[in-house]
């Protein structure tokens, strides 16, 4: 047999070769596939930490409303403008990144958003675990009180820039949070992702106050239909979702139990589906408040149909394996829920009043309204 005659059969077989080659390394480099107990681990832990900002977050809210009344602290609230041009701005913001990964190397693009997020996820770690990381010094470590001021203008004109107190307790909390900043911005793991976006949404549900339901409702509104759009109408928001690489999700592994903490198949869940609801949820918690009737029904009851919205959009996710808008089972149900309760027990008309904060105007109307109403008392007495 001559060589050419010996060489085509090895030449034939080098494709198939190679084809074989190529699918073992496939294979090698695939993700494991999800069990049906790593999901469930996933979800559920997902779903747990998205309650615990949100409960946390909306007994802060009502501490944090009560030491602004104390203080006289100038109250910044969303209005019903801000709630109306919400949608709009959040759209041109996420097309805009969109935009911004198609055309630019989204390593570069990261780097700078992972330093951003990294001041800013340090400084809401330290207002988060300041009480407890403080409790836990030691005595023997000295306590001193330090106020940093930066004002501009005179007497009457002054104007505080920066008016900030703080303790040595409070530096170190703020070491401690500055290493675990550095721990996300170094390995980007996923522990320390959700570290920082847990802190980012018990912040937002405690400082970001919407002042009456109508501006909830005007919000949540807008959201539901943007969440809708993005998701459904084009892939702009599941790609976003996908490139950028800061602590605006949650995130947990469907893989843990295959592979540890180097699990890398990630169900995720983004910080704007806790902390929209959230800031309405906490609303409600301070109306209850404001009823002085020694139970918070209307915040247990709108945080369980939280609680059902997020397993619906998670069995709906499962069911038709396809990325689901969350606010689209959410907002009926955090809208609905406290609503129907109003209509039962006979508050509807109370809770639209009710206002974290009334209006100069209103608190001088509602003055006269007490003086006329004793002058009235006092004429019918004589």
């Amino acid at each position: 047999m001559s060589e050419e005659a010996m060489a085509e059969p090895v030449v034939e077989e080098i494709p198939q070769i190679v084809e074989n080659v190529t699918e073992a390394a496939a294979n090698a480099t695939a993700r494991v596939p999800s069990t049906p107990e790593g999901m469930a681990l996933a979800y559920g832990s997902l779903i747990v930490m998205a309650l615990v900002p949100i409960f946390f977050g909306s007994f802060r809210s009502v501490k944090h409303q009560q030491q602004q009344k104390a203080t006289g602290e100038k109250v910044d609230t969303m209005t019903s403008r801000d709630a109306a041009m919400f949608p709009l701005i959040a759209s041109c913001a996420l097309f805009g990144l969109y935009v911004v990964f198609t055309i630019f190397s989204k390593e570069y693009i990261n780097l700078l958003l992972t330093s951003y997020f990294f001041f800013l996820g340090v400084m809401s770690l330290s207002h988060v675990f300041s009480p407890i990381i403080s409790g836990l010094v030691p005595s023997s470590v000295p306590y001193e009180s330090y106020h940093l001021q930066l004002s501009k203008g005179e007497k009457e004109k002054k104007e505080y820039i920066i008016n900030y107190a703080f303790s040595s307790y409070d530096l170190i909390c703020l070491l401690v949070c500055t290493v675990l900043g550095v721990w996300y911005l170094i390995k980007k793991h996923w522990v320390a992702n959700n570290l920082l976006g847990l802190a980012f949404a018990i912040n937002g549900v405690e400082l970001l106050h919407l002042n009456n339901i109508q501006t909830g409702a005007l919000l949540l509104a807008g959201l539901f239909v943007y969440d809708i759009f993005w998701v459904f109408g084009t892939n702009v928001m599941v790609t976003v979702a996908k490139s950028f690489e800061a602590p605006i999700k949650l995130v947990f592994p469907q893989d843990l139990l295959e592979k540890g903490m180097e699990a890398d198949n990630f169900a995720m869940l983004g910080l704007g589906d806790i902390v929209i609801p959230g800031i309405f949820i906490a609303l409600l918690l301070r109306f209850d408040h404001s009823l002085n009737r020694g139970s918070n029904t209307y915040f247990k009851t709108t945080f369980a149909a939280y609680l059902v919205g997020l397993l619906m959009t998670i069995f709906v996710m499962h069911v038709f394996k396809h990325a689901q808008p969350a606010l689209l089972y959410l907002v009926p149900l955090c809208l609905g829920a406290p609503s129907m309760l109003a209509l039962i027990k006979g508050d509807f008309s109370t809770m639209l009043k009710y206002e974290d904060h009334p209006s100069e105007e209103e608190d001088a109307g509602t003055e006269d309204e007490k003086a006329d109403s004793k002058k009235k008392e006092t004429r019918k007495d004589k």
